[in-house]
């Protein structure tokens, strides 16, 4: 009995240690320092505007394996009626909708396998997980970046 109670003593101490180690992180971070400054790729609108190629950027490798937080809004990809599993995170509302899509390094593939409620997600969210620099394609834009979810809750 000893022993459980120094073992939950010791989980709700780690704990709250464990919630300050996600590095909040803003768009631009997931930006080469190299390419921040740079002007912005040029899109040509004339003929078929689904035919518009999305800019490639460059990654960070450093985010790789990190716990971070990101703010963004929902392009929802999977789920049901109530809860959403997978989306991308992007840094505005309407990207991947209208054409073209965010730079690739713009758009982060999450997975989050417990599900958002859908009513929680048309504001801005904050997403917490762990950062992966890996390239993803889905029908509404490829992405450079994913995080696999532990929170998602409504930006404040």
């Amino acid at each position: 009995m000893k022993r459980l109670i120094l073992a939950l003593l010791a989980t709700l101490w780690v704990l709250p240690a464990m919630a300050a180690d996600y590095k909040s992180l803003e768009w631009d971070n997931l930006i080469p320092e190299g390419e921040r400054l740079a002007p912005p790729p040029q899109v040509n609108y004339e003929g078929d505007p689904m035919s518009t190629p999305q800019p490639v950027g460059g990654v960070v490798p450093t985010l790789d394996g990190q716990s971070v937080r990101l703010p963004g809004f929902v392009v929802p990809l999977e789920g049901d009626s109530k809860t959403i599993t997978a989306f991308l995170l992007v840094p505005y509302f309407g990207a991947c909708i209208h054409v073209p899509p965010p730079p690739t390094n713009q758009v982060v593939y999450v997975r989050f396998p417990k599900g958002a409620p859908v009513d929680d997600l048309w504001d801005a969210i904050w997403v917490k997980g762990t950062m992966k620099v890996v390239s993803s394609n889905h029908q509404m834009a490829n992405a450079s970046y994913a995080i696999e979810a532990v929170d998602v809750v409504p930006y404040e």
